[in-house]
Order: structure tokens, then C-alpha cells, then sequence
């Protein structure tokens, strides 16, 4: 692949079944052989998190109960997450990629991109395959690339092929390449964003493509407009390396080990989530504005339900309170078999402006002396010499769940 004369150049680096590589970089043993990630190890009903290869050969999927890939794969090997272990693989790979461009923005965990535009270097095709062979060789973890003149044809590129593919995705192949592809297939487009397109007879990328923009709004809102931007290869969006300090929501779930209707266990689970969305809160100095819970019954069928607060909470008992008022107001005694606490619409601690009711105003004014003393403090010698409360050593997180969060990316 030639440097555009005028254009960008933009990879998506995709790591190849993250979790599962990272454990067989950590044991050699592993490799090649039917390897899963779950919660849960030792019950019946934990979930993969996610596969080797060798075991998506055998049937084995993401979000698959254990015991149905047990079933599909009796020789399956089954190891519980090891997140700091994940993290510190992740930013080992980021570090890697920033040797070549500042330019590098992290969307998750194991996928970033690289504006590669201003690269004096090699071509973009010969730089994706020493990119390739350096994590495989330097990090054990394999890789897809993918190489576009935007974001989201870059994303669909190194989609694919895997594992260890590098794929170019030129504007004048999207016919080719890209529009005969199912629009569930397309980034971007869930599947109830599909099954609604699929309403208007839109099948294909291509047929989306196509669309008629006013019907497209009228069905999706303005997502309707800027899917069909996707799907004619439009996308401005630059490659933001600070995008990994923006956060707009933090949350844990947790798969129960077994249904329960149990309403001891049930407050058991809701505290201890509770408790690592405040840890992590903490971590960054924010407070929420609104309190998210998402409930899996036995059924599968889930539900989400929010409550805005009247101010910015961060406490683990606020948190608690409010996601257990939620909860026990939705729920009718029905087998549990997931719980999730969201903190979302977060706000700076400094930003957060509490409220003075009748209800805070004396416990407020209480404080209002040492308060005064500490604004005099930090307007003389500066603005963060003294904060109310000390920031001690991180407290880690020790319990349960599952986040997709970019803070593991921070220090």
C-alpha cells in the first residue's frame, strides 16, 4: 500500500482473543489448545468471557454458559480472569504502538488506533507487519490489523481477518469489500439496530449505503444519518489519544453462581458491586449523578433502570442505597441471574456542586469553618495544596465483576 498523497493513514490494532493470549504468553503450555476465560470456574452456570480459537472451533462462544461449552468441548480448559494481569498486557501494547506515533488512541482494553498520517517512516502496509510481528514476538499476543483512510473503515478492515490478518480497505473497494456484507455485520449497528433496518428492507451494507436519509432519520434519529455516512466510507473523526481520560459512565455486573430469589444474597451482591464502583470512582475523583442497574433474570430476559440524584454521590452506602431502592422496586421475586451497578453522567469532584437543602444545611454549615481555613490555605500557596480528606495508598478492587472501562489504561 502506496502513501496517500493526500488522505490519512489509519490502522486499527485488534488484539486476537486477548484474555486467552495473555494466559498463554503467561504459560506456553497453553497454546494451541481449547482455552476459555470465565467467571465462575467452578459452577455450573458461569459465562465465557472469551476463547481461544481452538475452542470457537469446537462451538465454544462468547457470553456461553460453561456447562453448554463444557458439553461442546469436554477437553476444555477453563482459567478465571486475571485482570491486572490483562492490564498490564494492554498497556505493554500501547506502549509499543506509541514508539511509532503519539497518535495512538485506546478504545478498549485489547483494540486502539494509530493516525499513522504523518509517519516518515516505512509504507503503512510494511509498518502494520512489523507492528504484527513485535507484539507476536516481544509480547506473545497476536494481532489483526486493519488499514483505512478513516476510523471506521480501519475498524472494519482488521475485522476481516482473524486471527493474524492485515487487511487494506480503500474507498473505491467499499462496493467490493464492504457492501455485500450483512448490515449486522456492520461496526456500529447492533442487533436491534438491525432487526429495525431490516424493517425497511435494508440487508446489506450496501443497502443502507443507499438509504434514504429522511426515512433512515425518521427510524433511527440522527444514528440514522450517520450509519449511512459509515457505510459510504465517511468518517471524520480523528484519532484522539486523550479520549482515554473521557468517561461518562462506571460500572460493574456480576453472574450470580446460581438463580436466586434469596433477598439476603441478592443485598449481599448489591453491596459488594456497589462497593467496587465507589473504589474505582475514588481512583479518578468523581461522583455520579445518576445510578444505573441492570437485572438478568433466570430467563434471560434483562432490564435497566435509573434514578438521577438529587447531588453527585461517590460513597459506597449512597450507592448502595440508591441501586437497592431500585432494585427492590423492580423486582417481583423472580429468579436472579445477573446484577450490574453503574455510576453515569460523572462529574469532577471539584466541578460537583452540592445543592443546600433544609435537610444538608446544618451538617454543611458545620463545616463551613475548617472549609474557610482550607480556602485561605490554597488560595496563598495554591489551588491543591489541601484537600478535604487525605488521599491515601489505592485500595484495590477485590471484588467481583466484569468492567470494559478504559480506566485500566490509567495510572
Amino acid at each position: 500500500m502506496e502513501r496517500p498523497a493526500n488522505g490519512r493513514v489509519i490502522l486499527h490494532v485488534d488484539m486476537n482473543s486477548f484474555y486467552a493470549s495473555v494466559e498463554m504468553s503467561y504459560d506456553p503450555a497453553l497454546k494451541g489448545k481449547p482455552l476459555a476465560i470465565a467467571g465462575n470456574v467452578e459452577e455450573r452456570r458461569g459465562i465465557i468471557v472469551t476463547c481461544s480459537y481452538e475452542a470457537r472451533a469446537k462451538g465454544v462462544k462468547t457470553t456461553m454458559p460453561l456447562w453448554q461449552a463444557r458439553k461442546l468441548c469436554p477437553e476444555l480448559i477453563v482459567k478465571k480472569p486475571n485482570f491486572e494481569r490483562y492490564r498490564k498486557a494492554s498497556i505493554a501494547m500501547f506502549d509499543l504502538l506509541r514508539e511509532y506515533t503519539e497518535l495512538v488512541e485506546p478504545v478498549s482494553i485489547d483494540e486502539g488506533y494509530m493516525d499513522l498520517t504523518q509517519y516518515a517512516g516505512p509504507k503503512p502496509l510494511e509498518i502494520a507487519h512489523v507492528i504484527q510481528e513485535r507484539l507476536s514476538d516481544e509480547l506473545l499476543l497476536p494481532c489483526s490489523i486493519g488499514i483505512a483512510p478513516n476510523k471506521f473503515l480501519a475498524k472494519m478492515a482488521s475485522n476481516m481477518k482473524k486471527p493474524l490478518g492485515i487487511t487494506v480497505l480503500r474507498k473505491r473497494e467499499l462496493s467490493e469489500h464492504l457492501w455485500p456484507l450483512p448490515v449486522a455485520q456492520m461496526h456500529g449497528v447492533g442487533e436491534k439496530t438491525a432487526e429495525k433496518l431490516e424493517t425497511i428492507g435494508i440487508n446489506t451494507i450496501q443497502d443502507l449505503a443507499k438509504a434514504d436519509r429522511i426515512q433512515l432519520k425518521q427510524l433511527l434519529g440522527i444514528n440514522g444519518e450517520r450509519l449511512k455516512q459509515r457505510a459510504n466510507g465517511v468518517d471524520n473523526r480523528e484519532v484522539d489519544p486523550d479520549s482515554i481520560y473521557e468517561f461518562k459512565s462506571i460500572g460493574n455486573s456480576t453472574t450470580l453462581s446460581k438463580d436466586t430469589t434469596n433477598e439476603d444474597e441478592l443485598n449481599n451482591v448489591l453491596r459488594k458491586l456497589a462497593h467496587s464502583v465507589s473504589v474505582r470512582m475514588k481512583r479518578k475523583d468523581v461522583l455520579a449523578s445518576k445510578i444505573f442497574i441492570t437485572i438478568r433474570f433466570a430467563n434471560l430476559k434483562t432490564i435497566t433502570r435509573s434514578k438521577k440524584v438529587a447531588n453527585p454521590i461517590g460513597d459506597v452506602e449512597e450507592i448502595f442505597s440508591v441501586a437497592r431502592q431500585l432494585f427492590f422496586t423492580h423486582w417481583k421475586e423472580e429468579p436472579i441471574r445477573l446484577l450490574g451497578i453503574t455510576g453515569q453522567d460523572l462529574v469532577e469532584k471539584g466541578d460537583a456542586v452540592k445543592q443546600l437543602d433544609l435537610f444538608s444545611f446544618e451538617s454543611d454549615a458545620k463545616d463551613e469553618p475548617i472549609l474557610t481555613v482550607i480556602e485561605k490555605i490554597n488560595e496563598k500557596y495554591g489551588d491543591q495544596l489541601i484537600k478535604r480528606g487525605i488521599k491515601g495508598k489505592r485500595e484495590e478492587d477485590p471484588s467481583p465483576g466484569t468492567s470494559f472501562n478504559k480506566d485500566f489504561l490509567r495510572e
